[in-house]
């Protein structure tokens, strides 16, 4: 618990049985983890072996992209509080006393990989990604005028569930660009949102993403695609972002 908040953590997976064990059994170490959700994406043979006997429940999705993983895990949780990591060696487990502390002002801490002190030696954190994501976070930032941004492939993140509950009904992306329409959602729907550094490590194993310029560079270009996309229907009608939650009421 967190301030009498429950905390859950999903970790999606498909290609981290060397490093998903160790990252939950670093998570058991901090107290104010109450549940971890391992979402095994078509993981790889071993992945389940990997996580048996760490107190993570496991759930599978067979729907196969980081989206459809992330939303799974968002219905399978129960914690007031949701946290999303990548359990590839690249993030450290004590930096969700880090969002933590700042969920306590805002509805969605996101976290950011470009801080140079932070980035450690071994992390595929070079000129073409670093600068690629700053300049696309800075895109949404200008185009939506919105908080300071700085990183808009980040996958780690914290949110409220009530926040995170207007959102979800929203969510149309099943592949690895999700986390932008994630950021995009929350920005229009006005939450209280901030990004802050989080460290970042070399990666155990191959990124089918950032392990290959060129796959980056056109997801890259999807983001921005995206980005335009939904600024033009937050033009027209920023009220069709919230519909679906006021006709429940």
């Amino acid at each position: 618990m967190w301030n009498n908040l429950k905390v859950s953590v999903i970790l999606p997976t498909y290609n981290e049985k060397d490093s998903i064990r160790a990252f939950i059994l670093n998570l058991n170490r901090h107290p104010v983890v109450d549940e971890v959700i391992v979402v095994n994406n078509n993981a790889a043979p071993g992945t389940s072996e990997a996580i048996a006997g760490t107190g993570a429940k496991e759930v599978f999705e067979t729907v196969q992209g980081y989206g459809a993983a992330i939303q799974r895990g968002v219905d399978e949780a129960s914690g007031d509080l949701i946290m999303v990591f990548e359990p590839d060696g690249t993030f450290q487990a004590h930096d969700v006393h880090k969002m933590l502390a700042y969920a306590e002002d805002f509805d969605v801490v996101y976290g950011s990989r470009t801080v140079k002190e932070l980035i450690w030696q071994g992390a595929n954190m070079g000129l073409f990604l670093k600068w690629g994501n700053y300049a696309v976070a800075k895109l949404m930032e200008f185009l939506f005028n919105t908080t300071s941004l700085t990183d808009v492939g980040c996958t780690v993140r914290c949110v409220r569930r009530e926040a995170l509950r207007e959102m979800r009904p929203f969510f149309t992306v099943k592949g690895s660009f999700f986390g932008p329409e994630m950021m995009l959602i929350s920005i229009i729907q006005s939450k209280r949102i901030i990004q802050v550094p989080v460290n970042y490590s070399m990666r155990i194993g191959h990124s089918s993403v950032t392990g290959n310029k060129w796959v980056a560079f056109k997801l890259g270009l999807r983001m921005i695609t995206m980005i335009l996309e939904y600024r033009w229907r937050s033009l027209i009608d920023s009220r069709a972002f919230r519909r679906i939650d006021q006709d429940r009421h």
